[in-house]
């Protein structure tokens, strides 16, 4: 394994909270798996809405946000958290890869965007970018 992908895999982030928003049981089960070992506190969120809610009631470092969501969609609840913080990262997961998709994540506030599925040496070079910092 190449240095700098070994580096981006082993990282240590127990002073930071990420919340991850996401609906899909398979999708929680391999961000678990990915950032299990980083020391992270780890939120889950089901919905927009109750992103929204919880992200009022924590202090959180990243948002992992799925756009595809019951109740309130991640462009919703992503344009909601910028008013409450406009500094937080706020990472775009989505299957949906039309174009434009990119533009329409980064118009409603994302800072980034991962297509699924994502890969884990990506997924963990793209938080790196904004949680060692």
């Amino acid at each position: 394994m190449s240095e700098n992908i070994s580096s981006s895999l082993n990282q240590n982030w127990g002073d930071k909270v990420i919340l991850v928003v996401e609906d899909v049981d398979t999708n929680k089960i391999f961000f678990d798996a990915a950032l299990r070992k980083t020391n992270a506190t780890i939120l889950w969120a089901k919905d927009g809405l109750e992103a929204v809610e919880m992200y009022k009631e924590n202090r959180i470092d990243l948002v992992l946000m799925d756009l595809q969501l019951p109740i309130m969609d991640g462009y919703t609840a992503t344009r909601e958290i910028k008013k409450i913080d406009s500094t937080v990262p706020i990472i775009a997961q989505t299957a949906h890869v039309m174009s434009g998709e990119r533009e329409k994540c980064l118009e409603a506030g994302c800072n980034d965007y991962l297509a699924k599925p994502i890969r884990l040496q990506t997924l963990m070079e793209t938080l790196s970018k904004y949680l060692n910092n």
